[in-house]
């Protein structure tokens, strides 16, 4: 009987510890359902970043609706340049019909040359003085390469590409950078250009640098677009 007695008080505590680690758990399930339901519609205080705007899709099952984006608070809009001249103008007039601000992001490709890209942007882009000052998404590394592509190769062609753009628009760039590439490149230090940097919810700190604008929600979800928009805010 004693044997017994002293079996069961060991198992007690033990049972304690399961059921704090159940509870635990269970808490961290909740927390992280609650995040990903807030962040569905989370955006930062306009008080403290009143000009704020959205990055739309670069495709979707149905067009953006700007005028909606513009009357939930959006005051500029940047557009991904596509494959399809048709699309991107339709897209381009009626963001400016919605009396959105406009500008237009590239997502760089250093496997293509800087010619290939720059072309494209010329192209389909026009010289206007009101447009915002065009992006360049550094989000592509160049591992999955054929043939390869050194990080050297890389940092030139994404320089002429620069030189190229910024010869068509007439303004500097801005480089929208993600962690990944500044850690391989260490982009914000060799290029002094305006900076889009990438964090939910947190303000982002992996630049060495300030930052002038913040994608704040990559899944901003709205009445706006069949598909979630990012949220991005501009510091003044």
């Amino acid at each position: 009987m004693a044997r017994g007695r002293k079996s069961s008080a060991r198992r007690a505590p033990r049972r304690w510890i399961m059921r704090g680690i159940a509870l635990v758990v269970l808490v961290a399930i909740a927390f992280a359902g609650w995040l990903w339901w807030d962040m569905r519609e989370w955006r930062p205080d306009e008080a403290l970043y009143p000009e704020q705007g959205a990055l739309v899709p670069a495709e979707g099952p149905a067009p953006v609706r700007f005028e909606t984006l513009k009357a939930i608070g959006a005051q500029f809009v940047y557009l991904p340049l596509t494959q399809s001249p048709k699309d991107f103008a339709v897209r381009f007039a009626a963001a400016r019909a919605a009396g959105l601000k406009v500008g237009v992001m590239l997502d760089f490709d250093p496997c293509l040359g800087a010619d290939r890209q720059s072309g494209l942007f010329t192209q389909m882009v026009p010289r206007d003085a009101a447009l915002l000052p065009p992006a360049i998404s550094l989000t592509r590394l160049s591992d999955g390469c054929t043939p390869k592509v050194s990080d050297a190769a890389t940092e030139s062609e994404l320089m002429t590409l620069i030189n190229q753009i910024e010869i068509h628009s007439g303004e500097p760039v801005i480089l929208r950078l993600s962690p990944g590439f500044e850690e391989r490149h260490n982009t914000a230090t060799a290029l002094s250009r305006d900076l889009w940097l990438m964090r939910d919810r947190a303000r982002p700190d992996y630049a060495p640098r300030p930052w002038l604008l913040w994608s704040a929600n990559s899944r901003l979800v709205t009445d706006a677009a069949e598909e979630p928009i990012e949220w991005v805010v501009v510091q003044k």
